[in-house]
């Protein structure tokens, strides 16, 4: 029975305040059921107002995780968040080649909930050159798809060809969440790598308390996936999970509050296939 337990790792920064980053992936595999283990490739001192301060981990530190990690655990699937510069993730890309940790979940984060940029302007060229082309499923929100395209993202149309031109630069299966439109529902664009297309939408929460409803999300498809799910059905989860997670609200802190990693999933998802 030796490493028979679905395990995954989450390789990001850390948020001092427990909503986003390495707290929020193992809160959601906790609940999810599956062991979570962590690479911290940054530090930052943030709360629910914003992030105050951050700073890098050295390589030679992200590079001994890594090891430790391989040598010891039987790892299903990981999920990268919050990588810095360039410097870090070149050193996430040399070393995931060098280990067997299963379908890798990009969520490229760039910008905190409070503005303060996570990811420096330099690194978005690594990240598409490098990072993309071992990506299983990438999931960047609008903001952040638009970064990666070069383009605007307005209508519907938009996101289904970003979604192509993302997997165009390597990205094996492509989720692009419409949080950010100012859409009565919030509608995702899911583009699979064998051709399979679906949107799936729910409807919009009024809330400030969304902090780290990325990374729960992609942390969650990393959970699903470790635990044998079909793709398509550890996306359709993850939505799920977020959605609740978000409407299920907690009262943490006085700015952009957490999302609740106890909440109870409901079936209040329209999937709609392309």
């Amino acid at each position: 029975m030796i490493n028979q337990t679905p395990q995954v790792v989450t390789i990001a920064g850390s948020d001092s305040g427990g909503g986003a980053g390495v707290q929020a992936d193992l809160k959601t595999f906790q609940a999810r059921e599956v062991f979570g283990m962590s690479i911290f490739v940054a530090l930052t001192a943030q709360n629910t107002y914003g992030v105050q301060d951050a700073f890098a981990v050295p390589e030679s530190f992200i590079e001994a995780q890594f090891n430790s990690l391989a040598s010891d655990f039987n790892i299903r699937a990981a999920k990268t968040g919050m990588l810095a510069d360039s410097a870090v993730v070149k050193t996430v890309v040399k070393m995931y080649k060098q280990v067997d940790f299963g379908p890798l979940i990009v969520d490229p984060v760039m910008i905190a909930k409070g503005g303060h940029p996570l990811l420096e302007e330099e690194a978005v060229a690594t990240i598409k050159e490098e990072l993309l082309p071992i990506a299983t499923v990438l999931t960047p929100n609008l903001p952040e798809a638009e970064v990666l395209i070069g383009e605007k993202i307005t209508t519907e149309e938009e996101m289904m060809a970003a979604a192509a031109t993302l997997q165009e630069l390597g990205a094996k299966n492509v989720i692009i969440k419409g949080g950010h439109s100012q859409k009565r529902e919030a509608s995702d664009f899911v583009l699979l790598e064998d051709g399979t297309k679906f949107w799936l939408t729910a409807p919009r929460i009024e809330t400030a308390n969304t902090h780290g409803t990325g990374d729960t999300f992609s942390a969650c498809i990393t959970a699903e996936l470790a635990k044998g799910k079909s793709l398509e059905q550890a996306i359709i989860t993850a939505k799920q999970f977020i959605q609740a997670a978000i409407s299920q609200p907690i009262y943490v802190g006085h700015g952009h509050g957490p999302t609740n990693h106890w909440a109870t999933i409901i079936d209040d998802i329209q999937v709609t296939k392309v």
